[in-house]
């Protein structure tokens, strides 16, 4: 029985990231034992968790077949407007969140539409929407006479405190509304109808629709889903930070979209998971983290999460074609 479970656990995608990142911890600690100090490596969500919160959502958009390169650009966006509607509308900050987050997802669901009811390709209409999104931020960062490298600063102590609490002085909020987001996420995605017809419109478009699934909202509705997730990041970044900006998650787009490949997900679409995903954001954020305490250079840190990508992704199709099982193969 041992040997059946083991055999199909070593089938798992999931179960190898696991893997990966067990020793990534292991060799990071070796290399600098301050790494393995529980404050330390459980802090170090804080330096990827908007990547990681994104990367969830972007999976379902990708799974349907397209592409999300506008997430980046709503983190900003959502950022700045919670901020103008604290402090230059005179809202309550959790409302103004609630507000970040529509505006997040209405967002997502503007470029959701053009993509599914237009045929225009997800890609230009991303790309389109990444200009527009962080235009927009910095417009009304401009409107509300804010200015652009200092942004909005002096939160409410309870906004900014929520961010900074430790469960047991040492695991972080953040981590705990990850976990509780990638569940979320999950259960959508694989254990509801709409899961199941994000993955056919994937698998095959037009035979899902003659199924008498409408396609196009299901797609629509992916990027609103994967606007509200940016927004959310958005918040907990300017939380956490103390100050809303509009260049917020800018240089976030390529680590989103590798965290998403690197979980398993087919860039084709009809193929990928949640947890696959969360797995690859943790691997990338502890392999980045890591990489910096043992001495590496900050501006080096994209090279071996390039490899990685690259190595993974390499060996997942050699064994999904059955070229890795030949070359191992024992000669009769």
């Amino acid at each position: 029985m041992m040997s059946i479970l083991k055999k199909k656990l070593s089938f798992k995608w999931e179960f190898s990231l696991l893997i990966l990142l067990v020793c990534e911890v292991i060799l990071f600690g070796i290399l600098n034992p301050r790494f393995l100090r529980p404050i330390v490596l459980f802090g170090s969500i804080n330096d990827f968790i908007s990547m990681s919160i994104v990367s969830l959502f972007v999976t379902m958009v990708i799974i349907t077949g397209g592409i999300d390169i506008q997430a980046g650009a709503i983190i900003g966006l959502s950022s700045i407007v919670v901020g103008v509607l604290w402090q230059q509308a005179g809202m309550n900050i959790w409302v103004a969140c609630v507000f970040a987050i529509v505006a997040g997802m209405l967002c997502g669901l503007l470029s959701g539409f053009f993509i599914a009811y237009t045929k225009v390709q997800a890609m230009v209409v991303t790309l389109g929407g990444s200009f527009l999104y962080s235009g927009l931020a910095v417009s009304i960062t401009r409107i509300a006479k804010v200015e652009l490298y200092k942004g909005i600063c002096g939160f409410p102590k309870a906004f900014t405190a929520f961010t900074k609490y430790r469960f047991f002085k040492v695991v972080p909020v953040q981590l705990l509304i990850f976990i509780i987001l990638t569940l979320i996420a999950a259960f959508i995605l694989h254990k509801t109808k709409y899961g199941k017809y994000i993955y056919l419109c994937g698998i095959n478009q037009q035979a899902a629709e003659y199924s008498g699934i409408n396609t196009r909202f299901i797609m629509m509705t992916t990027y609103a889903l994967s606007g509200a997730g940016a927004a959310i990041a958005g918040i907990i970044l300017t939380s956490y930070l103390g100050t809303a900006k509009a260049d917020f998650g800018k240089e976030l787009t390529l680590s989103i979209i590798t965290t998403v490949v690197l979980g398993g997900t087919a860039i084709t679409g009809g193929k990928g998971g949640i947890i696959g995903t969360a797995l690859a954001a943790l691997v990338i954020g502890v392999m980045r983290f890591g990489l910096s305490m043992a001495g590496l250079n900050t501006q080096y840190l994209d090279i071996p999460v390039g490899i990685l990508l690259i190595t993974a992704v390499g060996i997942r199709g050699m064994s999904e074609t059955g070229i890795l099982p030949k070359l191992f193969r024992k000669k009769k």
